[in-house]
């Protein structure tokens, strides 16, 4: 991804309201942002934590995504995120919930997928693969996470959009 400030972010939300994108809070750590080694970029609000929000690049343009995430988690279970696919990590995957764009999601609807808890999804595609003999090039496996992760992600811009 190209490089974002809080203002282009503030800016791409594609399913919030003016007063929603003012009230972002930022994580702390936001200006140390790896932006070059990410496909997307997620956190949940510190002040209002049932509000998450996902970066991520379409067409060459920015979009952000404002996301609700669960009251309450029932633990002891696991799912798989719908973005990244990943079974190794041991982060919780919850069912995150958007708006739908427009007027869709100004009369209440909204689209729902599961994404890990810390929006680790960028980091899971890169995990080092060992070769083997089903995949004996593990750089082509990367690849191909990372190319299933923006298309996944890309499915699920469209779906908020309606």
């Amino acid at each position: 991804m190209k490089a974002l400030t809080q203002a282009a972010i503030r800016k791409s939300f594609i399913n919030a309201s003016k007063s929603q994108t003012a009230a972002v809070n930022f994580p702390a750590d936001f200006d140390e942002v790896d932006w070059e080694n990410i496909d997307q970029y997620g956190w949940r609000d510190h002040k209002m934590p049932q509000r998450s929000y996902l970066v991520t690049e379409s067409a060459g343009k920015p979009v952000t995504i404002l996301l609700r995430a669960p009251e309450l988690v029932s633990a002891g279970r696991k799912a798989m995120c719908a973005l990244c696919e990943d079974l190794e990590d041991n982060d919780d995957v919850y069912l995150f919930v958007a708006p739908k764009a427009g007027s869709a999601g100004k009369n209440g609807n909204s689209v729902g997928t599961l994404i890990h808890s810390a929006f680790s999804c960028s980091r899971n595609v890169r995990a080092d693969v060992l070769p083997n003999p089903i995949h004996p090039d593990p750089e082509l496996v990367k690849a191909e996470r990372i190319r299933k992760l923006r298309e996944r992600t890309e499915q699920f811009i469209r779906k908020v959009r309606g």
